[in-house]
């Protein structure tokens, strides 16, 4: 399954870099997407390097999940794919 790190998780006033909101086309609705936390998700650059995170919970009403990475994604991350493994 495929999904688009949309943007990281921010406040008002805050950037958090290693936690990111990521769209999976399949996902409609926050009850989709609860049954997903938990998995992992890697992102993987243009050189090769992977970076693997984890579904930590769902964000907002239409199935967008929330996503904790062992380190921190570049911003030309922004826009790419992942995968949900």
């Amino acid at each position: 399954m495929e999904g688009i790190l949309a943007n990281f998780r921010r406040g008002r006033h805050t950037l958090r870099n290693k936690q990111m909101i990521v769209h999976l086309d399949s996902l409609k609705n926050k009850e989709e997407a609860r049954k997903l936390i938990g998995k992992s998700i890697t992102w993987k650059s243009e050189k090769g390097k992977e970076i693997t995170g984890k579904v930590i919970n769902f964000h907002g009403n239409k199935g967008a999940l929330r996503v904790a990475f062992e380190i921190g994604l570049p911003g030309q991350s922004l826009g790419t794919k992942v995968k949900v493994i």
